[in-house]
């Protein structure tokens, strides 16, 4: 475990740093990401090499103690949380005066990625809660990095995120009242040898997590906020704050719901994925905005997150597990990139909407070829990670006739995910007038906007071991 403690505690000594010493803060945070990434590939090989470990802080006895436990699928997401900051604060820092980014965003970027990599180590209720107050005030604070025109997206962020943690704390609270046990393995065992309906307090629970993740129909909060944020904020916020949540989501309902109830929300889970791949998709497609657009996508493609546990509940079958877990990685990188590339397409070319971006494949074509890279992954391309995932969600599908209707679902989701991706390519190619001579943007920024593009192609040679992690 003293990787993964290493990886936590890292960035929060880096916010406390760069609060102090203000004028080295992009440097002080971007470097403790760097070596929380190695940390956390660190916690990965321990974890592979040597098997699991808990451990109970403060040396309390089980039920008084926060215990962390650390698995091949936390490790895993401490090195995604990990990898995603590194390469979104070496975007940040190659330009983030150009941008205009405040100097606040380093301590609450290092903040963010503290709070979610104690949310990923955790197996207790409340330092769940803790940590998701934690991480939605940390993002709604970098949403306010872009002034007044942020505010009203802002607060909006704030008081259903609010709403989300009162759900789920009155859900917590019902469990705790009547089983007195906050750890969820022991809690699980509780449930187990004493039954009874607990159906009011799982579904608190969910309808929180659910609108802290912003799933479908939950989700009014997010277009507005990401297209608001800074690009780079946008990217954490899709990349991984939603994917938070999400975790919870999957570890409640695979370990405290029994067979009958899991059933049941494996219903809820399967009708709001598939009306978010629609809806989403559809709002993704329609919208003038481009940072809106990849906004709405993002609705979009949690719909498959949402379906892969849905099915997961209701077939017990472990590819879907295998599923989530992939789409997660997939889509954190694939979002880091649009986001990014959108945004750094947004600040040179000036202008939010789609029209702005006519011509961007000779403008600034490493930006242009890092959304059509990124988007191909969104769309389901081989041989990209989003391909995999998808292939390892409908493979077992094929299966179970009696949720046949779940395959042209999937397949309108793909429609729509290559039309708004393909409508912006096209926009791109359709060359307006001539570049202006003097027109230079920045390589850098753009080539560190493709790199998590290039990385999520380069996922599916890795899918083996990835599968073999998460139980294949």
């Amino acid at each position: 475990m003293s990787f993964a403690l290493a990886a936590v505690l890292l960035p929060l000594l880096a916010a406390v740093l760069a609060l102090c010493w203000r004028s080295e803060a992009a440097r002080l945070v971007w470097l403790s990401t760097l070596f929380s990434l190695l940390l956390a590939l660190a916690a990965l090989w321990q974890v592979v090499t040597f098997g699991p470990v808990s451990m109970q802080l403060g040396g309390w006895q089980t039920g008084l103690a926060i215990r962390w436990h650390l698995n091949e699928l936390s490790a895993l997401l401490l090195l995604m949380t990990a990898l995603i900051h590194s390469l979104v604060a070496s975007y940040s820092f190659s330009q983030w005066r150009d941008a205009g980014l405040s100097a606040d965003f380093w301590p609450l970027s290092a903040l963010l990625q503290a709070a979610l990599s104690s949310l990923f180590l955790s197996v207790d209720l409340f330092n769940w809660y803790v940590t998701l107050e934690l991480l939605g005030l940390a993002a709604v604070a970098l949403v306010l990095l872009s002034g007044k025109k942020a505010l009203q997206a802002a607060m909006r962020y704030l008081l259903l995120s609010l709403a989300g943690s009162l759900c789920y704390l009155l859900g917590v609270a019902l469990l705790y009242g009547h089983y007195g046990w906050l750890d969820v393995p022991q809690l699980a065992v509780a449930i187990s040898e004493e039954p009874v309906d607990h159906r009011l307090a799982l579904w608190l629970i969910t309808a929180g997590l659910m609108l802290k993740a912003a799933l479908w129909p939950l989700h009014v909060w997010l277009p507005a906020a990401h297209a608001a944020a800074p690009a780079p904020v946008s990217a954490l916020l899709s990349a991984l704050v939603v994917k938070g949540p999400l975790f919870m989501l999957y570890m409640i309902w695979g370990q405290l719901a029994g067979p009958e109830l899991a059933v049941t929300g494996s219903w809820l889970f399967l009708l709001t994925g598939s009306m978010a791949l629609v809806v989403g998709g559809w709002s993704a497609l329609r919208t003038p905005y481009a940072k809106v657009m990849v906004a709405y996508s993002t609705v979009a493609q949690l719909g498959y997150g949402l379906l892969a546990l849905g099915l997961m509940l209701h077939l017990t079958d472990p590819a879907f597990t295998q599923a989530l877990f992939l789409f997660v990685l997939a889509h954190a990188l694939a979002k880091t990139s649009t986001f990014l590339a959108v945004g750094e397409m947004q600040l040179r070319l000036g202008g939010k909407r789609l029209s702005t971006y006519r011509g961007a494949s000779q403008t600034m074509p490493l930006a242009m070829f890092a959304v059509a890279v990124a988007g191909g992954s969104l769309i389901g391309l081989p041989p990209s990670g989003g391909f995999v995932a998808k292939w390892h969600l409908l493979l077992p599908l094929w299966q179970h006739s009696q949720l046949w209707w779940l395959l042209p679902v999937i397949l309108a989701g793909t429609l729509l995910s290559a039309a708004y991706i393909f409508r912006l390519v096209v926009l791109a190619f359709n060359r307006a007038k001539p570049v202006s001579p003097d027109f230079a943007p920045v390589l850098l920024p753009q080539w560190l906007a493709l790199l998590p593009a290039l990385l999520v192609w380069m996922l599916a040679f890795a899918s083996g071991s990835l599968l073999s992690w998460l139980g294949g």
